[in-house]
C-alpha cells in the first residue's frame, strides 16, 4: 500500500520547491529607475534663449527711458540727455526744443533760440550723421529749471499716452541714412516756417507741433504718428502762407 507523501514533499518523497522567487531584475522593472537620458526630456529646463526672447523682443517704453533718465544722478543737461538715447537723440531733442513754440501761446520771438538750434540740428541730419554735434557750451544747457522741467513732465505725459495707442508700423522706414536725411528736411522745413510766424499770432504752433509729432513718431517707430506729425506741419505752413499773402494783398491795396 503506497504511502501519501508527506505535505510538502514530491511524489519522489523530494521537498516541493519553494516558489521561484523573482530575479531581481524582474522586481525593479515595475519601479525601475529611467535611465538618466530618459529623464532629461521630462523635467528638462527650457533653454536659455526661451526664456530670454519676450524681454528682448519687448524693449523699454520711450517713455520709461525718459523717466529714467529724469530720476538718474546725471545733470539734467542736454548733454547728458543726448548720450542717454544714442542715435534717437535727434527725435528726443526736436520733441523737446519744440515743445514750447509747440504751445499754443504767443511767444513774441522769445523760442526763436529753441528755433535756432533746432534747424542747426536738421542740418546735420540732411549731412547724414547718426549722432548729434553740438558745441560744448550748448551740450551744457541746463534742463533742470522749473519752467523747463514743467515742459518734460508734459512731453512725458503725452508720449505716455501716445505709446496707449501706438504700435510699431511701417518699421522698415527707419533707421535708415535716407530716412534721417527725409526727417532732417521735413524738420527743417516746419521750423523755418515757426521761425519766421508773425510774432504773436500763434501761427507757430501748428509747425512746432507739426515737428514734435514727427519727432515722436520716430521714437516710437509708428509711421502713422509720423504721418500724422507730416500732416499738422503742412497745415501750419499754409495757414503762415496764407496769413501772409492776405497780409500782403492788404498792403498792397493801402498803397
Amino acid at each position: 500500500m503506497n504511502e501519501r507523501p508527506p505535505r510538502g514533499e514530491g511524489p519522489l518523497g523530494e521537498e516541493e520547491p519553494p516558489a521561484a522567487e523573482v530575479p531581481p531584475g524582474a522586481e525593479e522593472a515595475p519601479g525601475a529607475e529611467v535611465p538618466p537620458g530618459a529623464e532629461e526630456p521630462l523635467a528638462a529646463e527650457a533653454p536659455t534663449g526661451a526664456d530670454e526672447a519676450p524681454a528682448a523682443a519687448d524693449p523699454a517704453c520711450v517713455s520709461d527711458e525718459l523717466e529714467r533718465w529724469l530720476g538718474g544722478e546725471e545733470p539734467r543737461t542736454l548733454g547728458s540727455l543726448i548720450e542717454a538715447f544714442g542715435e534717437r537723440s535727434f527725435a528726443i531733442v526736436f520733441a523737446l526744443l519744440m515743445a514750447l513754440p509747440a504751445l499754443p501761446l504767443p511767444t513774441g520771438g522769445a523760442t526763436h533760440v529753441l528755433e535756432v538750434i533746432t534747424m542747426l540740428l536738421c542740418l546735420e541730419l540732411v549731412a547724414g550723421r547718426r549722432e548729434i554735434w553740438l558745441p560744448k557750451r550748448w551740450r551744457r544747457f541746463e534742463l533742470n529749471t522749473p519752467a523747463r522741467q514743467k515742459i518734460i513732465a508734459m512731453l512725458l505725459r503725452r508720449i505716455r499716452w501716445l505709446e496707449r495707442y501706438s504700435h510699431p508700423r511701417g518699421q522698415w522706414l527707419f533707421g535708415h541714412r535716407l530716412s534721417g536725411m527725409v526727417f532732417g528736411l521735413v524738420s527743417l522745413a516746419f521750423t523755418i516756417v515757426a521761425f519766421f510766424a508773425p510774432p504773436f499770432s500763434g501761427l507757430d504752433t501748428l509747425p512746432s507741433i507739426g515737428v514734435v509729432v514727427l519727432a515722436l513718431g520716430l521714437l516710437l517707430r509708428d509711421v502713422v504718428v509720423a504721418a500724422a506729425g507730416i500732416v499738422i506741419g503742412a497745415l501750419g505752413v499754409l495757414a503762415v502762407v496764407g496769413l501772409g499773402a492776405l497780409v500782403a494783398d492788404t498792403v498792397s491795396d493801402l498803397l
